[in-house]
């Protein structure tokens, strides 16, 4: 297994980070154990996970994600040996579960919520504690145009960034991150933590796969330029880069197929995209999850890869892809898809 510094902190993690947030609602217990001991077998030691976890999300089984974790850490021991990751909710998107769905980014409801997840995960401090999505209203989960709206409630970065830097200092967080921002949320953050000598954020968790792209236009640079790399979610596109769905398929237990809720990569351009991937994958006798994950895995500005599993054999196979090399015809086939369908699923 390959390993990355997490930004500047001194931590590293493997290239491959177990994402959890089948766990709960896809995934028993036992089930996410298991998957844990394989993971950590094979030299994964990063795991991913979220206070609004699992997916979908539901007042009924807000939590229970952690909670799996925190039971298999008791059982297992070992915490130095993993590099936990969790994740502040932002404003509510439709989950008034959460702290009553006043969940912005200000200093009690990033201190409830870190409380919360510490017990469940039955640890008394994070790795890497990151926001789940901005306070703010911005480009996020698929939007692709900017309106500009400013909301009287929105709680100023550098308000969210003292809290967190304040947890730090507390010795309950090593590191802190960002998820589904901008380039410009994102340089804010590294310009107030610079200013007031703040923590800096090590990280920005975005998806990133061959049908969504979008992190290489503007913030791969930063990503470079400033160390902070991407935790890359959603490698195979929701799992549709697999192939399962093509022609329609709806495969029992398949995601797409219990919820109808991740339409980001069901347009009939992406659907496109993805089955030409899937027939590239297959003419040169490469898994097409493998082939998905290999390319990803090699990107320059990555500090890591969140796979997500619901059966063993998906997650070893998963696991796999840090072995595979990408020919170099097929990484020229890659970009001509790409030149033709650039980021159909953003």
């Amino acid at each position: 297994m390959q390993h990355a510094p997490l930004g500047r902190t001194g931590l590293s993690v493997s290239r491959i980070c177990l994402g959890t947030m089948t766990w709960g609602q896809q995934n028993t217990e036992a089930e996410a154990h298991a998957q844990l001991d394989l993971a950590i077998g094979r030299g994964v030691n990063f795991i991913d996970t979220a206070e609004m976890y699992p997916v979908p999300p539901s007042g009924e089984t807000q939590g229970r994600t952690e909670a799996y974790i925190g039971s298999w850490l008791a059982a297992r021991g070992g915490r130095d040996r993993i590099v936990l990751a969790s994740k502040v909710s932002g404003p509510s998107r439709g989950m008034s579960h959460i702290r009553n769905g006043e969940s912005r980014l200000n200093r009690p409801n990033i201190r409830a919520a870190l409380e919360a997840s510490l017990r469940r995960l039955r640890t008394d401090y994070l790795d890497l504690y990151q926001v789940h999505w901005p306070d703010r209203e911005t480009t996020t989960f698929g939007k692709t145009v900017y309106e500009h709206r400013v909301d009287p409630a929105e709680v100023p970065i550098v308000e969210t960034l003292e809290v967190l830097d304040e947890l730090v200092r507390e010795g309950k967080v090593r590191a802190v991150g960002i998820s589904n921002e901008t380039p410009w949320g994102t340089m804010r953050y590294l310009a107030e933590a610079k200013t007031r000598g703040l923590t800096r954020i090590a990280s920005i968790q975005n998806a990133y796969s061959l049908v969504n792209r979008v992190f290489e236009a503007g913030l791969a640079e930063i990503a470079l330029r400033e160390d902070v790399g991407l935790l890359a979610y959603s490698p195979l596109g929701g799992g549709t880069l697999s192939g399962k769905y093509l022609g329609g398929a709806r495969p029992s237990g398949a995601r797409m197929t219990l919820f109808t809720r991740f339409t980001r990569y069901d347009s009939p351009q992406g659907k496109q995209a993805i089955e030409r991937y899937v027939l590239l994958a297959r003419a040169h006798g490469l898994d097409p999850s493998q082939m998905a994950l290999a390319f990803v895995n090699t990107r320059p500005f990555l500090t890591s890869t969140i796979i997500g599993a619901t059966s063993m054999a998906q997650l070893e196979a998963d696991l796999g892809s840090v072995d595979l090399t990408l020919p170099d015809e097929v990484l020229t086939a890659i970009e001509a898809i790409h030149a033709d369908c650039p980021s159909p699923c953003p």
